[in-house]
């Protein structure tokens, strides 16, 4: 079984993948992380100097490699994955979907830290952060809603998190 978690950056994909896997004793993928060791380069330089529809077509290739994979795991989606190609119908075949969802004012919070990290929000003023991200979400949910599982992730910890999708799956 394959256990997929989407949402918007700073959702905690990441770190509740880590938190999920470790409860499950599943291996953990990240997929950025699987771009770059393929590419090596950061997913920051992949955009720079190839650009975005290179980043997404290698997104899409190492997806349906990962979704392939018999072992059960933990796949942490990039933020934008479920919106591109049909990589949300393909999710959804082949793991568990679940959507963290999290309020605009918690991802603009935790996103104003690490703007320098995520070449989408780089160059935004922080001010225009908070539309920014409502904006994109609002754009992104169509695909995000079709996870077969949703948590909502404001106000509670990583661990709860955990629990909850354990329970759920």
């Amino acid at each position: 079984m394959i256990i997929s978690l989407i949402g918007y950056m700073g959702s905690g994909k990441s770190h509740i993948s880590k938190v999920l896997s470790h409860k499950l004793q599943f291996k953990l993928i990240d997929l950025d992380k699987e771009i770059s060791f393929k590419n090596n380069s950061t997913i920051n330089e992949i955009f720079e100097k190839k650009g975005e529809i290179y980043f997404r077509k290698q997104e899409r290739e190492i997806l349906e490699e990962v979704l392939m994979t018999p072992e059960p795991c933990i796949l942490s989606l990039g933020g934008g994955t479920p919106a591109y190609y049909n990589n949300m119908d393909l999710i959804n075949v082949h793991s568990q979907s679940v959507f963290l969802r999290t309020s605009v004012s918690t991802l603009a919070q935790r996103l104003l830290k690490q703007k320098n990290k995520r070449p989408l929000i780089a160059s935004q003023n922080d001010e225009d952060l908070p539309e920014f991200i409502a904006k994109h979400l609002f754009e992104r949910n169509h695909y995000y809603s079709q996870a077969k599982f949703t948590v909502d992730t404001d106000g509670k910890d990583p661990e709860q998190i955990a629990d909850e999708i354990a329970a759920l799956i």
